[in-house]
Protein backbone atom coordinates (compact mmCIF):
# COMPACT_ATOMS: atom_id res chain seq x y z
CA UNK A 1 0.00 0.00 0.00
CA UNK A 2 1.16 3.77 -1.38
CA UNK A 3 1.72 5.65 2.14
CA UNK A 4 3.57 8.40 1.37
CA UNK A 5 1.11 10.30 -0.42
CA UNK A 6 -1.76 9.74 1.90
CA UNK A 7 -0.60 9.69 5.41
CA UNK A 8 0.31 13.27 5.80
CA UNK A 9 0.03 14.58 9.08
CA UNK A 10 -1.18 17.54 10.59
CA UNK A 11 1.23 19.78 11.91
CA UNK A 12 1.84 20.08 15.85
CA UNK A 13 1.71 23.56 16.52
CA UNK A 14 -1.77 23.86 14.36
CA UNK A 15 -3.50 23.33 18.05
CA UNK A 16 -3.24 24.41 21.33
CA UNK A 17 -2.20 23.15 24.61
CA UNK A 18 -5.78 22.42 25.77
CA UNK A 19 -6.59 20.87 22.39
CA UNK A 20 -3.66 18.15 22.91
CA UNK A 21 -4.22 17.88 26.53
CA UNK A 22 -8.27 16.84 25.55
CA UNK A 23 -7.23 14.60 22.58
CA UNK A 24 -4.51 12.95 24.91
CA UNK A 25 -6.88 12.18 27.58
CA UNK A 26 -9.85 11.14 25.43
CA UNK A 27 -7.56 8.41 23.32
CA UNK A 28 -6.63 7.02 26.49
CA UNK A 29 -9.89 6.20 27.71
CA UNK A 30 -10.32 4.58 24.36
CA UNK A 31 -7.52 2.97 24.38
CA UNK A 32 -8.21 1.78 28.11
CA UNK A 33 -11.71 0.64 27.08
CA UNK A 34 -10.67 -1.93 24.48
CA UNK A 35 -7.58 -3.13 26.42
CA UNK A 36 -9.53 -4.33 29.16
CA UNK A 37 -11.22 -7.06 26.85
CA UNK A 38 -7.58 -8.74 26.54
CA UNK A 39 -8.47 -10.75 29.51
CA UNK A 40 -11.62 -9.60 30.83
CA UNK A 41 -13.40 -12.91 29.23
CA UNK A 42 -11.32 -15.05 31.13
CA UNK A 43 -11.85 -14.59 34.42
CA UNK A 44 -15.99 -15.37 33.78
CA UNK A 45 -14.94 -18.51 31.33
CA UNK A 46 -15.96 -20.92 34.06
CA UNK A 47 -19.47 -19.58 34.72
CA UNK A 48 -19.75 -19.52 30.84
CA UNK A 49 -19.06 -22.98 30.38
CA UNK A 50 -21.62 -23.74 32.84
CA UNK A 51 -24.25 -21.47 31.28
CA UNK A 52 -23.70 -23.41 28.10
CA UNK A 53 -22.66 -27.04 29.00
CA UNK A 54 -19.62 -26.82 27.36
CA UNK A 55 -16.12 -28.15 26.58
CA UNK A 56 -13.02 -27.01 27.99
CA UNK A 57 -12.24 -26.69 24.47
CA UNK A 58 -15.53 -25.36 23.08
CA UNK A 59 -15.33 -22.38 25.83
CA UNK A 60 -11.69 -21.54 25.10
CA UNK A 61 -13.03 -20.55 21.63
CA UNK A 62 -14.59 -17.36 23.13
CA UNK A 63 -11.05 -16.16 23.65
CA UNK A 64 -9.50 -17.77 20.96
CA UNK A 65 -11.40 -16.40 18.15
CA UNK A 66 -11.15 -12.56 19.74
CA UNK A 67 -7.93 -13.62 19.72
CA UNK A 68 -7.31 -14.36 15.88
CA UNK A 69 -10.10 -11.65 14.88
CA UNK A 70 -8.09 -8.98 16.71
CA UNK A 71 -4.82 -10.18 14.99
CA UNK A 72 -6.13 -10.07 11.63
CA UNK A 73 -7.47 -6.54 11.67
CA UNK A 74 -4.60 -4.73 13.32
CA UNK A 75 -2.47 -4.68 10.24
CA UNK A 76 -5.14 -3.36 8.31
CA UNK A 77 -6.16 -0.71 10.22
CA UNK A 78 -3.49 1.33 8.47
CA UNK A 79 -5.06 1.06 5.00
CA UNK A 80 -8.59 1.31 6.71
CA UNK A 81 -7.06 4.95 8.15
CA UNK A 82 -5.84 6.21 4.50
CA UNK A 83 -8.83 5.02 3.08
CA UNK A 84 -11.66 6.23 5.10
CA UNK A 85 -10.30 8.89 7.88
CA UNK A 86 -9.06 8.20 11.31
CA UNK A 87 -12.00 9.72 12.50
CA UNK A 88 -14.64 7.71 10.31
CA UNK A 89 -12.75 4.62 11.39
CA UNK A 90 -12.48 5.01 14.85
CA UNK A 91 -15.81 6.53 15.28
CA UNK A 92 -17.40 2.97 13.50
CA UNK A 93 -15.27 0.84 15.28
CA UNK A 94 -16.10 2.20 18.27
CA UNK A 95 -19.99 2.09 17.64
CA UNK A 96 -19.16 -1.60 16.60
CA UNK A 97 -17.09 -2.66 19.61
CA UNK A 98 -19.69 -0.92 21.95
CA UNK A 99 -22.43 -2.86 20.33
CA UNK A 100 -20.66 -6.37 19.86
CA UNK A 101 -20.10 -6.30 23.69
CA UNK A 102 -23.90 -5.88 24.27
CA UNK A 103 -24.55 -8.76 21.58
CA UNK A 104 -22.10 -10.72 23.79
CA UNK A 105 -23.72 -10.44 27.23
CA UNK A 106 -27.46 -11.25 25.53
CA UNK A 107 -25.84 -14.37 23.34
CA UNK A 108 -28.03 -17.05 23.98
CA UNK A 109 -25.84 -19.87 22.93
CA UNK A 110 -22.32 -20.35 22.39
CA UNK A 111 -22.33 -20.13 18.78
CA UNK A 112 -23.47 -16.36 19.22
CA UNK A 113 -21.50 -15.88 21.79
CA UNK A 114 -18.18 -16.61 19.60
CA UNK A 115 -19.25 -14.82 16.56
CA UNK A 116 -20.07 -11.79 18.84
CA UNK A 117 -16.65 -12.45 20.35
CA UNK A 118 -15.31 -12.00 16.73
CA UNK A 119 -16.96 -8.86 16.07
CA UNK A 120 -15.86 -7.18 19.26
CA UNK A 121 -12.27 -7.82 18.29
CA UNK A 122 -12.56 -7.12 14.62
CA UNK A 123 -13.70 -3.71 15.76
CA UNK A 124 -11.58 -2.92 18.28
CA UNK A 125 -8.81 -4.16 17.24
CA UNK A 126 -7.93 -0.56 14.98
CA UNK A 127 -8.67 1.64 18.04
CA UNK A 128 -5.26 1.26 20.20
CA UNK A 129 -2.61 1.74 16.81
CA UNK A 130 -4.84 4.47 15.63
CA UNK A 131 -5.34 5.87 19.00
CA UNK A 132 -1.13 6.19 19.39
CA UNK A 133 -0.63 7.30 16.16
CA UNK A 134 -3.07 10.44 16.34
CA UNK A 135 -1.48 11.38 19.64
CA UNK A 136 2.25 11.20 17.80
CA UNK A 137 0.95 13.08 15.24
CA UNK A 138 -0.91 15.80 17.39
CA UNK A 139 1.80 16.80 19.58
CA UNK A 140 5.57 17.97 18.71
CA UNK A 141 8.66 15.47 19.06
CA UNK A 142 9.77 17.03 21.71
CA UNK A 143 6.49 16.14 23.58
CA UNK A 144 6.28 13.08 22.46
CA UNK A 145 7.75 11.38 26.21
CA UNK A 146 5.09 12.83 27.99
CA UNK A 147 2.35 11.99 25.98
CA UNK A 148 2.77 8.43 25.23
CA UNK A 149 3.45 8.12 29.15
CA UNK A 150 0.06 9.26 29.82
CA UNK A 151 -1.26 6.91 26.86
CA UNK A 152 0.46 4.24 28.24
CA UNK A 153 -1.89 4.49 30.97
CA UNK A 154 -4.72 3.09 28.99
CA UNK A 155 -2.68 0.47 27.35
CA UNK A 156 -1.39 -1.07 30.25
CA UNK A 157 -4.34 -0.70 32.89
CA UNK A 158 -6.78 -1.87 30.64
CA UNK A 159 -6.21 -5.47 30.88
CA UNK A 160 -5.77 -5.66 34.71
CA UNK A 161 -8.29 -3.37 35.58
CA UNK A 162 -10.50 -5.33 33.26
CA UNK A 163 -10.22 -8.87 34.96
CA UNK A 164 -10.27 -7.36 39.00
CA UNK A 165 -13.57 -5.54 38.26
CA UNK A 166 -14.98 -8.54 35.79
CA UNK A 167 -14.07 -11.05 37.99
CA UNK A 168 -16.16 -9.42 40.95
CA UNK A 169 -19.20 -8.98 38.41
CA UNK A 170 -18.70 -11.91 37.56
CA UNK A 171 -19.06 -13.92 40.86
CA UNK A 172 -21.73 -10.96 42.03
CA UNK A 173 -24.12 -10.61 38.99
CA UNK A 174 -23.14 -12.90 36.45
CA UNK A 175 -20.86 -13.33 33.58
CA UNK A 176 -22.94 -11.37 31.37
CA UNK A 177 -22.26 -8.10 33.53
CA UNK A 178 -18.27 -8.51 32.31
CA UNK A 179 -19.72 -7.41 29.12
CA UNK A 180 -22.38 -5.23 29.89
CA UNK A 181 -19.65 -2.91 31.76
CA UNK A 182 -18.08 -2.22 28.48
CA UNK A 183 -21.04 -0.64 26.94
CA UNK A 184 -21.66 2.71 29.06
CA UNK A 185 -18.15 3.52 28.33
CA UNK A 186 -18.12 2.53 24.88
CA UNK A 187 -21.12 5.23 24.51
CA UNK A 188 -18.13 7.96 26.55
CA UNK A 189 -15.50 7.02 23.97
CA UNK A 190 -18.15 7.15 20.99
CA UNK A 191 -18.95 10.90 22.26
CA UNK A 192 -15.38 11.89 22.91
CA UNK A 193 -14.47 10.38 19.28
CA UNK A 194 -16.71 12.78 17.27
CA UNK A 195 -16.04 15.79 19.71
CA UNK A 196 -12.08 15.67 19.80
CA UNK A 197 -10.68 13.62 16.70
CA UNK A 198 -10.90 15.85 13.04
CA UNK A 199 -8.79 14.17 11.33
CA UNK A 200 -10.99 13.73 8.08
CA UNK A 201 -8.23 12.98 5.93
CA UNK A 202 -8.68 9.95 3.36
CA UNK A 203 -7.61 8.68 -0.17
CA UNK A 204 -10.58 8.32 -2.05
CA UNK A 205 -8.34 6.27 -5.09
CA UNK A 206 -6.34 3.86 -2.85
CA UNK A 207 -7.04 0.06 -3.62
CA UNK A 208 -6.71 -2.59 -0.77
CA UNK A 209 -4.21 -5.41 -2.63
CA UNK A 210 -6.68 -8.39 -1.41
CA UNK A 211 -3.63 -11.21 -2.33
CA UNK A 212 -1.74 -9.33 0.52
CA UNK A 213 -3.73 -8.95 2.54
CA UNK A 214 -5.80 -12.51 2.52
CA UNK A 215 -2.20 -14.01 2.99
CA UNK A 216 -1.29 -11.99 6.21
CA UNK A 217 -4.90 -12.48 7.70
CA UNK A 218 -5.03 -16.42 6.62
CA UNK A 219 -1.17 -16.51 8.48
CA UNK A 220 -1.91 -14.54 11.31
CA UNK A 221 -4.88 -16.88 11.76
CA UNK A 222 -3.23 -19.94 11.39
CA UNK A 223 -0.40 -19.25 13.62
CA UNK A 224 -2.45 -17.68 16.67
CA UNK A 225 -4.54 -21.43 16.20
CA UNK A 226 -1.85 -23.59 16.32
CA UNK A 227 -0.41 -21.11 19.51
CA UNK A 228 -3.54 -21.46 21.21
CA UNK A 229 -4.43 -24.69 20.71
CA UNK A 230 -1.12 -26.14 20.82
CA UNK A 231 -0.88 -27.28 24.35
CA UNK A 232 -4.34 -29.20 24.57
CA UNK A 233 -4.05 -31.17 21.11
CA UNK A 234 -0.07 -32.30 22.26
CA UNK A 235 1.45 -29.63 19.61
CA UNK A 236 3.27 -31.65 16.33
CA UNK A 237 1.32 -34.59 17.90
CA UNK A 238 -1.63 -33.69 16.49
CA UNK A 239 -2.13 -33.40 12.67
CA UNK A 240 -4.44 -30.21 13.15
CA UNK A 241 -1.20 -27.90 14.47
CA UNK A 242 0.99 -29.55 12.09
CA UNK A 243 -1.84 -28.46 9.32
CA UNK A 244 -2.11 -24.82 11.19
CA UNK A 245 1.94 -24.35 11.34
CA UNK A 246 2.25 -25.60 7.63
CA UNK A 247 -0.80 -23.16 6.08
CA UNK A 248 0.57 -20.25 8.31
CA UNK A 249 4.18 -20.90 6.82
CA UNK A 250 3.22 -20.93 3.73
CA UNK A 251 0.84 -18.40 3.73
CA UNK A 252 3.43 -16.02 5.27
CA UNK A 253 6.08 -16.51 2.75
CA UNK A 254 3.75 -16.14 -0.18
CA UNK A 255 2.86 -12.74 1.84
CA UNK A 256 6.89 -11.84 2.01
CA UNK A 257 7.35 -12.74 -1.65
CA UNK A 258 4.33 -10.66 -2.86
CA UNK A 259 4.76 -7.12 -0.98
CA UNK A 260 8.36 -7.46 -2.15
CA UNK A 261 7.74 -7.60 -5.35
CA UNK A 262 3.93 -5.40 -5.80
CA UNK A 263 3.85 -2.14 -7.10
CA UNK A 264 1.56 -0.70 -4.13
CA UNK A 265 1.13 -4.16 -1.97
CA UNK A 266 -0.56 -3.72 1.35
CA UNK A 267 2.21 -3.42 3.76
CA UNK A 268 4.77 -0.70 2.59
CA UNK A 269 7.95 -2.38 3.89
CA UNK A 270 9.99 -0.24 3.24
CA UNK A 271 9.61 1.62 6.56
CA UNK A 272 11.76 -1.17 8.10
CA UNK A 273 15.01 0.62 6.18
CA UNK A 274 14.55 3.35 9.20
CA UNK A 275 17.05 1.76 11.53
CA UNK A 276 15.22 2.56 14.58
CA UNK A 277 12.07 1.15 13.68
CA UNK A 278 13.19 -2.01 13.11
CA UNK A 279 14.71 -2.76 15.97
CA UNK A 280 11.92 -0.86 17.98
CA UNK A 281 9.40 -3.18 16.53
CA UNK A 282 12.18 -6.08 17.82
CA UNK A 283 12.24 -4.72 21.12
CA UNK A 284 8.81 -4.39 20.88
CA UNK A 285 8.17 -8.18 19.62
CA UNK A 286 10.65 -9.08 22.98
CA UNK A 287 9.35 -6.76 25.33
CA UNK A 288 5.45 -8.19 24.48
CA UNK A 289 6.34 -11.37 25.28
CA UNK A 290 7.12 -10.81 28.61
CA UNK A 291 4.26 -8.07 29.06
CA UNK A 292 1.77 -10.35 30.46
CA UNK A 293 3.61 -13.03 31.77
CA UNK A 294 3.21 -12.52 35.86
CA UNK A 295 -0.56 -11.71 35.02
CA UNK A 296 -0.94 -15.40 33.41
CA UNK A 297 0.76 -17.03 36.19
CA UNK A 298 0.10 -15.39 39.28
CA UNK A 299 -3.60 -16.64 39.17
CA UNK A 300 -3.51 -20.28 38.87
CA UNK A 301 -0.23 -20.03 41.15
CA UNK A 302 -1.86 -18.36 43.35
CA UNK A 303 -5.26 -20.61 43.57
CA UNK A 304 -3.74 -24.12 42.92
CA UNK A 305 -0.80 -23.19 45.27
CA UNK A 306 -2.54 -22.01 48.32
CA UNK A 307 -5.95 -21.32 47.54
CA UNK A 308 -6.27 -17.49 47.39
CA UNK A 309 -10.02 -16.55 46.20
CA UNK A 310 -10.58 -14.60 43.73
CA UNK A 311 -10.85 -11.05 44.86
CA UNK A 312 -7.54 -11.49 46.86
CA UNK A 313 -6.06 -12.00 43.67
CA UNK A 314 -7.45 -9.47 42.16
CA UNK A 315 -5.79 -7.28 44.56
CA UNK A 316 -2.36 -8.61 43.77
CA UNK A 317 -3.48 -7.91 39.94
CA UNK A 318 -4.38 -4.43 40.87
CA UNK A 319 -0.75 -4.01 43.11
CA UNK A 320 1.33 -4.32 39.19
CA UNK A 321 -1.30 -1.80 38.23
CA UNK A 322 -0.23 0.47 40.94
CA UNK A 323 3.50 -0.36 40.33
CA UNK A 324 2.71 0.97 36.29
CA UNK A 325 0.95 3.97 37.20
CA UNK A 326 3.70 5.42 39.49
CA UNK A 327 6.49 4.54 37.19
CA UNK A 328 4.22 6.52 34.28
CA UNK A 329 4.19 9.66 36.62
CA UNK A 330 7.67 9.52 37.27
CA UNK A 331 8.60 9.05 33.34
CA UNK A 332 5.73 12.29 32.14
CA UNK A 333 8.68 14.36 34.18
CA UNK A 334 11.93 12.50 33.50
CA UNK A 335 11.98 11.44 30.08
CA UNK A 336 12.97 14.56 28.69
CA UNK A 337 16.03 14.70 31.02
CA UNK A 338 17.52 11.08 30.12
CA UNK A 339 18.59 9.18 27.18
CA UNK A 340 15.79 6.06 26.28
CA UNK A 341 18.08 3.58 26.02
CA UNK A 342 19.15 4.14 29.87
CA UNK A 343 15.71 4.28 31.02
CA UNK A 344 14.25 0.95 28.69
CA UNK A 345 17.64 -0.61 30.35
CA UNK A 346 16.25 0.64 33.61
CA UNK A 347 12.64 -1.10 32.86
CA UNK A 348 14.45 -4.59 31.60
CA UNK A 349 16.49 -4.53 34.81
CA UNK A 350 13.50 -3.91 37.30
CA UNK A 351 11.66 -6.98 35.47
CA UNK A 352 14.39 -9.08 35.38
CA UNK A 353 15.47 -8.42 38.78
CA UNK A 354 11.69 -9.15 40.02
CA UNK A 355 11.40 -12.11 37.85
CA UNK A 356 14.35 -13.61 39.67
CA UNK A 357 12.95 -12.98 42.86
CA UNK A 358 10.18 -14.86 41.77
CA UNK A 359 11.74 -17.78 40.87
CA UNK A 360 13.19 -17.79 44.77
CA UNK A 361 9.35 -18.69 45.53
CA UNK A 362 8.81 -21.62 47.53
CA UNK A 363 5.44 -23.29 47.97
CA UNK A 364 5.16 -21.36 51.22
CA UNK A 365 3.71 -18.31 48.75
CA UNK A 366 3.81 -15.15 51.15
CA UNK A 367 1.64 -12.47 50.68
CA UNK A 368 4.63 -9.79 51.12
CA UNK A 369 6.70 -11.46 48.66
CA UNK A 370 3.59 -11.49 46.14
CA UNK A 371 3.06 -8.01 46.88
CA UNK A 372 5.90 -6.23 46.50
CA UNK A 373 7.12 -8.76 42.73
CA UNK A 374 4.50 -7.86 41.35
CA UNK A 375 5.13 -3.93 42.02
CA UNK A 376 8.49 -3.97 41.10
CA UNK A 377 7.39 -5.22 37.74
CA UNK A 378 4.70 -3.09 36.88
CA UNK A 379 7.16 -0.46 38.14
CA UNK A 380 9.42 -1.84 35.33
CA UNK A 381 6.53 -1.89 32.39
CA UNK A 382 6.00 1.77 33.60
CA UNK A 383 9.80 3.05 32.44
CA UNK A 384 9.66 0.76 29.38
CA UNK A 385 6.50 1.93 26.97
CA UNK A 386 7.89 5.92 27.13
CA UNK A 387 11.06 5.29 25.67
CA UNK A 388 10.41 2.20 23.29
CA UNK A 389 7.69 4.59 21.57
CA UNK A 390 10.48 7.54 21.48
CA UNK A 391 13.02 5.29 20.16
CA UNK A 392 10.77 3.40 17.43
CA UNK A 393 8.91 6.62 15.73
CA UNK A 394 11.55 9.38 15.80
CA UNK A 395 13.34 8.90 12.99
CA UNK A 396 10.41 7.40 10.91
CA UNK A 397 8.78 9.54 8.20
CA UNK A 398 5.49 10.79 9.37
CA UNK A 399 3.81 9.61 5.99
CA UNK A 400 4.13 5.71 7.67
CA UNK A 401 2.27 6.38 10.52
CA UNK A 402 -0.74 4.44 10.50
CA UNK A 403 0.76 1.49 8.81
CA UNK A 404 4.22 1.66 11.51
CA UNK A 405 1.79 1.69 14.43
CA UNK A 406 -0.37 -1.01 13.11
CA UNK A 407 2.65 -3.03 12.65
CA UNK A 408 3.62 -1.99 15.49
CA UNK A 409 0.68 -3.48 18.07
CA UNK A 410 0.61 -6.45 15.71
CA UNK A 411 4.51 -7.27 16.76
CA UNK A 412 3.74 -7.28 20.18
CA UNK A 413 0.28 -9.22 20.00
CA UNK A 414 2.48 -11.80 18.80
CA UNK A 415 5.08 -11.91 21.30
CA UNK A 416 2.73 -12.07 23.69
CA UNK A 417 1.04 -14.94 22.26
CA UNK A 418 3.98 -16.67 21.54
CA UNK A 419 5.49 -16.66 25.41
CA UNK A 420 2.23 -17.15 26.61
CA UNK A 421 2.16 -20.41 25.04
CA UNK A 422 5.49 -21.44 25.51
CA UNK A 423 5.25 -20.36 29.37
CA UNK A 424 2.04 -22.33 29.46
CA UNK A 425 3.91 -25.48 27.96
CA UNK A 426 6.22 -24.82 30.76
CA UNK A 427 4.44 -24.96 33.36
CA UNK A 428 2.43 -27.93 32.60
CA UNK A 429 5.36 -30.06 31.23
CA UNK A 430 7.65 -29.11 34.00
CA UNK A 431 4.83 -30.18 36.37
CA UNK A 432 4.48 -33.82 34.92
CA UNK A 433 8.37 -34.38 34.68
CA UNK A 434 8.44 -33.28 38.33
CA UNK A 435 5.87 -35.35 39.70
CA UNK A 436 7.01 -38.75 37.77
CA UNK A 437 10.27 -37.68 39.52
CA UNK A 438 9.21 -37.23 42.92
CA UNK A 439 6.78 -40.06 42.71
CA UNK A 440 9.39 -42.70 43.52
CA UNK A 441 10.53 -41.17 46.78
CA UNK A 442 6.93 -42.08 48.29
CA UNK A 443 6.56 -45.48 46.90
CA UNK A 444 5.94 -48.25 49.09
CA UNK A 445 8.67 -50.07 46.78
CA UNK A 446 11.48 -47.59 47.01
CA UNK A 447 13.88 -47.59 49.35
CA UNK A 448 13.94 -44.55 50.64
CA UNK A 449 10.35 -45.23 52.65
CA UNK A 450 11.99 -48.00 54.70
CA UNK A 451 13.90 -44.82 56.88
CA UNK A 452 11.35 -44.03 59.14
CA UNK A 453 12.50 -40.31 59.27
CA UNK A 454 12.39 -40.14 55.64
CA UNK A 455 8.68 -41.24 55.29
CA UNK A 456 6.89 -38.33 57.41
CA UNK A 457 4.10 -38.07 59.22
CA UNK A 458 1.59 -39.04 55.74
CA UNK A 459 -0.45 -41.39 56.23
CA UNK A 460 -0.77 -44.36 53.70
CA UNK A 461 -3.07 -46.54 55.26
CA UNK A 462 -6.14 -45.65 53.05
CA UNK A 463 -6.88 -44.94 49.28
CA UNK A 464 -8.11 -41.00 50.57
CA UNK A 465 -4.60 -40.87 52.36
CA UNK A 466 -2.84 -42.28 49.30
CA UNK A 467 -5.18 -39.82 46.96
CA UNK A 468 -4.04 -36.48 49.34
CA UNK A 469 -0.16 -37.40 48.88
CA UNK A 470 -0.58 -37.71 45.37
CA UNK A 471 -2.08 -33.96 45.40
CA UNK A 472 0.05 -33.06 47.75
CA UNK A 473 3.15 -34.23 45.11
CA UNK A 474 1.51 -32.87 42.22
CA UNK A 475 1.24 -28.92 44.36
CA UNK A 476 4.87 -29.56 44.68
CA UNK A 477 5.51 -30.45 41.35
CA UNK A 478 3.42 -27.22 39.99
CA UNK A 479 5.51 -25.01 42.46
CA UNK A 480 8.86 -26.29 40.41
CA UNK A 481 6.88 -25.57 37.18
CA UNK A 482 6.16 -22.36 38.17
CA UNK A 483 9.59 -21.67 39.17
CA UNK A 484 11.02 -22.50 35.59
CA UNK A 485 8.55 -20.25 33.69
CA UNK A 486 9.64 -17.23 36.41
CA UNK A 487 13.22 -17.90 35.54
CA UNK A 488 12.47 -18.26 31.44
CA UNK A 489 10.82 -14.54 32.36
CA UNK A 490 13.81 -13.59 33.61
CA UNK A 491 16.23 -14.49 31.71
CA UNK A 492 14.53 -12.82 28.87
CA UNK A 493 14.05 -9.71 30.42
CA UNK A 494 17.86 -9.07 30.47
CA UNK A 495 17.80 -10.75 27.26
CA UNK A 496 16.29 -7.38 25.70
CA UNK A 497 18.85 -5.63 27.07
CA UNK A 498 21.95 -5.58 24.82
CA UNK A 499 19.29 -4.86 21.66
CA UNK A 500 19.17 -1.33 23.40
CA UNK A 501 22.47 -0.15 22.81
CA UNK A 502 21.81 -1.07 18.96
CA UNK A 503 19.39 1.78 18.85
CA UNK A 504 21.12 5.76 17.41
CA UNK A 505 19.19 8.36 18.93
CA UNK A 506 19.45 12.07 18.69
CA UNK A 507 17.40 14.76 21.52
CA UNK A 508 14.53 16.39 20.00
CA UNK A 509 15.07 20.05 20.56
CA UNK A 510 12.69 21.64 22.91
Amino acid sequence: MASAATSTTPEAEGTTFAQRAVILISLTFVTMLYTMTVMIANVALPKMQGTFAATADQIALVVTFNIVATAVMTPASGWLASRFSRRSLMFWCAVGFTGASFLCGIAGTLEELVFYRILQGGFGAPLVPLAQATILDTFPRHQHGTATAVFSMGVVFGPIIGPTVGGFLAEELGWRWVFFLLVPFGLIAITAILIVIQDRRRSAQMRLDWFGFLTLSIAIASFQFMLDRGQRLDWFESPEIVIEAGVAALCFYLFLAHVATAEKPFLNLSMFRDRNYAIGCTIMFLFGMILWTPMVLFPPMMADIQGYPEAEIGVFMALRGIGTLVASVVMAFINRWFDPRVLLTIGFATQGVAAAYMGGFDINLSPFALAWTSLLAGFGVGFIWVPITLITFRTLDKAYMNEASAIYHLIRNVGSSIFISVTIALVIRSTATGYTEMAPFVSIFSDATSLLGLRGDWPTDSTTALAGLGAEIRRQASMMGYINAFYLYAATCFAIIPFVFMVKYRRAEA
